[in-house]
Protein backbone atom coordinates (compact mmCIF):
# COMPACT_ATOMS: atom_id res chain seq x y z
CA UNK A 1 0.00 0.00 0.00
CA UNK A 2 1.47 3.23 -0.93
CA UNK A 3 1.75 6.28 0.90
CA UNK A 4 -0.68 7.92 -0.42
CA UNK A 5 -3.25 5.97 0.05
CA UNK A 6 -2.30 5.11 3.84
CA UNK A 7 -2.37 9.38 4.31
CA UNK A 8 -6.16 9.08 2.40
CA UNK A 9 -7.45 6.49 4.60
CA UNK A 10 -6.05 7.78 7.89
CA UNK A 11 -7.52 11.32 6.92
CA UNK A 12 -11.00 9.87 5.96
CA UNK A 13 -11.07 7.93 9.71
CA UNK A 14 -10.10 11.17 11.35
CA UNK A 15 -12.80 12.96 10.27
CA UNK A 16 -15.28 10.09 11.28
CA UNK A 17 -13.63 9.73 14.14
CA UNK A 18 -14.31 12.99 15.02
CA UNK A 19 -17.73 13.15 13.73
CA UNK A 20 -18.76 9.78 16.30
CA UNK A 21 -16.71 11.47 19.24
CA UNK A 22 -18.24 14.31 18.72
CA UNK A 23 -21.48 12.91 19.22
CA UNK A 24 -21.15 10.91 21.97
CA UNK A 25 -18.56 13.49 23.85
CA UNK A 26 -15.54 11.61 23.54
CA UNK A 27 -11.80 12.95 23.67
CA UNK A 28 -9.13 11.11 21.98
CA UNK A 29 -5.80 12.28 21.11
CA UNK A 30 -5.26 11.04 17.69
CA UNK A 31 -6.15 8.54 14.73
CA UNK A 32 -2.62 6.66 13.63
CA UNK A 33 -2.16 4.05 11.10
CA UNK A 34 -0.81 0.71 12.96
CA UNK A 35 2.76 -0.26 11.78
CA UNK A 36 2.64 -2.56 8.73
CA UNK A 37 4.22 -5.53 10.88
CA UNK A 38 1.76 -5.68 13.30
CA UNK A 39 -0.79 -8.74 12.68
CA UNK A 40 -2.39 -9.62 15.84
CA UNK A 41 -4.28 -6.61 16.02
CA UNK A 42 -7.05 -5.00 14.22
CA UNK A 43 -6.73 -1.81 16.17
CA UNK A 44 -5.53 -0.69 19.79
CA UNK A 45 -6.35 2.45 21.85
CA UNK A 46 -3.87 3.93 24.40
CA UNK A 47 -4.69 5.09 27.95
CA UNK A 48 -3.23 9.01 26.25
CA UNK A 49 -5.71 8.78 23.48
CA UNK A 50 -3.95 7.15 20.50
CA UNK A 51 -5.67 5.18 18.54
CA UNK A 52 -3.90 2.69 16.19
CA UNK A 53 -5.86 0.94 13.30
CA UNK A 54 -4.21 -1.51 11.08
CA UNK A 55 -4.80 -0.68 7.48
CA UNK A 56 -3.74 -3.70 5.50
CA UNK A 57 -4.85 -7.57 5.10
CA UNK A 58 -2.30 -9.67 6.91
CA UNK A 59 -1.93 -12.01 3.86
CA UNK A 60 -1.69 -9.76 0.62
CA UNK A 61 -1.25 -6.08 2.28
CA UNK A 62 -4.04 -4.44 0.21
CA UNK A 63 -6.50 -2.26 2.46
CA UNK A 64 -8.89 -3.79 4.49
CA UNK A 65 -12.58 -2.58 3.21
CA UNK A 66 -13.20 0.19 4.56
CA UNK A 67 -16.31 -0.83 6.60
CA UNK A 68 -13.70 -2.94 8.76
CA UNK A 69 -12.07 -0.07 9.33
CA UNK A 70 -14.89 1.81 10.69
CA UNK A 71 -16.09 -1.09 12.94
CA UNK A 72 -12.63 -1.07 14.56
CA UNK A 73 -12.48 2.48 14.78
CA UNK A 74 -15.73 2.33 16.90
CA UNK A 75 -14.60 -0.42 19.08
CA UNK A 76 -11.64 1.84 20.06
CA UNK A 77 -13.35 4.54 20.27
CA UNK A 78 -15.71 2.64 22.99
CA UNK A 79 -12.33 1.76 24.71
CA UNK A 80 -12.19 5.80 25.40
CA UNK A 81 -15.05 5.28 27.77
CA UNK A 82 -14.86 1.57 28.95
CA UNK A 83 -11.08 0.41 29.02
CA UNK A 84 -12.48 -3.28 28.98
CA UNK A 85 -14.54 -6.20 26.58
CA UNK A 86 -17.62 -5.79 29.32
CA UNK A 87 -21.44 -5.92 28.87
CA UNK A 88 -21.39 -1.63 29.31
CA UNK A 89 -18.05 -1.77 26.84
CA UNK A 90 -20.34 -3.86 24.25
CA UNK A 91 -23.49 -2.09 24.39
CA UNK A 92 -21.49 1.29 23.87
CA UNK A 93 -19.71 -0.12 20.85
CA UNK A 94 -22.52 -0.95 19.55
CA UNK A 95 -23.95 2.22 19.71
CA UNK A 96 -21.38 3.57 18.34
CA UNK A 97 -21.69 1.13 15.27
CA UNK A 98 -25.24 1.93 14.90
CA UNK A 99 -24.52 5.53 14.62
CA UNK A 100 -21.69 5.09 12.15
CA UNK A 101 -24.21 3.30 10.10
CA UNK A 102 -27.08 5.65 10.39
CA UNK A 103 -24.99 8.62 8.94
CA UNK A 104 -23.31 6.32 6.07
CA UNK A 105 -19.91 5.73 7.44
CA UNK A 106 -20.00 2.45 8.29
CA UNK A 107 -21.63 0.17 5.25
CA UNK A 108 -20.91 -3.48 5.82
CA UNK A 109 -21.84 -5.76 2.72
CA UNK A 110 -25.40 -7.73 2.81
CA UNK A 111 -23.67 -11.27 2.64
CA UNK A 112 -19.91 -12.54 3.06
CA UNK A 113 -18.69 -13.51 -0.61
CA UNK A 114 -18.32 -17.76 -1.13
CA UNK A 115 -20.82 -18.09 2.02
CA UNK A 116 -24.60 -19.41 2.23
CA UNK A 117 -24.94 -16.97 5.66
CA UNK A 118 -28.22 -15.36 5.64
CA UNK A 119 -28.30 -11.46 5.00
CA UNK A 120 -29.77 -9.54 7.27
CA UNK A 121 -31.52 -5.79 7.16
CA UNK A 122 -29.82 -2.82 6.77
CA UNK A 123 -31.30 -2.00 10.08
CA UNK A 124 -30.37 -4.94 12.13
CA UNK A 125 -27.25 -4.58 14.38
CA UNK A 126 -24.54 -7.07 14.02
CA UNK A 127 -24.53 -9.76 17.47
CA UNK A 128 -21.98 -10.27 19.32
CA UNK A 129 -22.26 -14.02 20.32
CA UNK A 130 -19.64 -16.10 20.37
CA UNK A 131 -21.18 -19.01 18.21
CA UNK A 132 -21.81 -16.28 14.81
CA UNK A 133 -18.78 -14.19 12.59
CA UNK A 134 -20.24 -10.67 12.33
CA UNK A 135 -20.53 -9.76 8.60
CA UNK A 136 -18.12 -6.74 8.94
CA UNK A 137 -15.13 -9.05 9.76
CA UNK A 138 -15.31 -9.18 5.49
CA UNK A 139 -12.24 -7.90 4.79
CA UNK A 140 -12.26 -7.29 1.03
CA UNK A 141 -15.09 -6.21 -1.67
Amino acid sequence: MDRETVRALVERLNRDAAQIAARFGLSYHSIEAERPRVRRRYGVCYADGRIRIRLRHNATGEPLKYSSLVNTLCHELAHLKHFNHGERFKAFYLRLLEYARREGLYQPSRRVPGSSAPTRSAGTPPRLDRTSRPEQLTLFG
